[in-house]
């Protein structure tokens, strides 16, 4: 893949999921999964499948995950012109109550049947399969972020959806609307291809990409500018535990000719690493010096650079950064 390529995708993929190796715990229920059928006369018979071939929490949440993954597709139709929001009235509690979970089942159903959803429905149909096995699961609401303009914007809002499930004591995160597969804008059509980091994802890395309504995560607030103005990560970070170490921030403020040091994790002097420039040309990272598990060079910000500077690992990218000029 030319270099050339690799920045078109970069610039106009909403999000890229590239993942080089499955965690190893994982590899046996993924495999199980791939051979279920396709589809299932209901989610009942699904859930009794998975209940059949695993007995611990943490492998049927997994395969409902995967299985959800495997087989329902990104509705990027729906999402571009998104249905009215239908409103109803009621009398009582009761009935507001009833006609929420008829919403609901509405929902699910569709997303189970006709395997297309968009993140209300993956995620409520993960919900309703885990209850169906006898895990606790909820749904949350929040913001996403996936653009190099999402670097340094001024407010979150209310875009994106995932899980949390409750595996013995402890939540996990989940995000299966991620897991299925990415938007190719150069074909213009959603591609499936499976992702699976963002089942238990590091809460690190997830709240660097996500945000809840609420600002908080099982009771402990979240910074909302760690999210709006850190760097924007990918896949291949997650996957390959590379920690921005530093800069703190996504957003560079510099004087022209002026150096930022940088200090990424899991990164190596052998690896084929570099950032590309206003003119879309690779410079490789030459001053670099390996430092307790991570690569720390420096970069002189000059017109040569951009807007934005990315770092590539390989045909990835690793991380991105906005440019402020003083």
């Amino acid at each position: 893949m030319t270099i050339k390529k690799i920045t078109f995708l970069f610039l106009f993929l909403s999000f890229i999921f590239l993942h080089s190796a499955y965690p190893q715990k994982y590899n046996d229920v993924d495999k199980i999964v791939l051979k279920y059928p396709k589809r299932f006369n209901s989610t009942e018979d699904l859930a009794k499948r998975i209940q059949k071939d695993f007995t611990s929490e943490e492998d049927k949440a997994r395969a409902i995950y995967s299985w959800i993954a495997f087989n329902v597709k990104y509705d990027y139709a729906s999402f571009l012109n998104p249905p009215r929001t239908q409103g109803f009235s009621y009398s009582t509690e009761a009935e507001k109550q009833r006609k929420i979970q008829q919403l609901n089942d509405k929902l699910v159903q569709k997303a189970f049947t006709a395997q297309k959803a968009v993140c209300e429905g993956f995620t409520a149909l993960y919900q309703h399969l885990a209850g169906l096995t006898g895990l606790k699961c909820e749904i949350i609401k929040g913001d996403s972020k996936t653009r190099l303009d999402d670097i340094g914007r001024k407010d979150t809002s209310s875009n994106h959806a995932w899980n949390i499930v409750l595996i013995g004591k402890k939540w996990i995160l989940v995000d299966v609307t991620w897991g299925q597969g990415y938007y190719d804008s150069s074909k213009r059509r959603m591609v499936n291809d499976f992702a699976p980091i963002y089942f238990d994802t590091d809460p690190d890395y997830f709240f660097q990409k996500h945000f809840p309504d609420s600002g908080t995560y099982l009771g402990q607030k979240l910074s909302k500018d760690d999210f709006l103005n850190g760097p924007l990560i990918y896949n291949i970070t997650i996957e390959g535990d590379h920690k921005i170490m530093e800069p703190n921030s996504g957003l560079i403020e510099v004087k022209n000719g002026e150096n930022v040091t940088f200090r990424i994790k899991n990164i190596s002097k052998t690896d084929q690493f570099f950032y590309l420039n206003k003119k879309n040309q690779p410079v490789r990272i030459d001053n670099a010096k390996e430092r307790k598990g991570s690569l720390e060079f420096q970069v002189t910000f000059d017109k040569n650079i951009g807007q934005f500077i990315t770092f590539y690992l390989g045909e990835s990218s690793i991380v991105s950064f906005k440019v402020i000029m003083k």
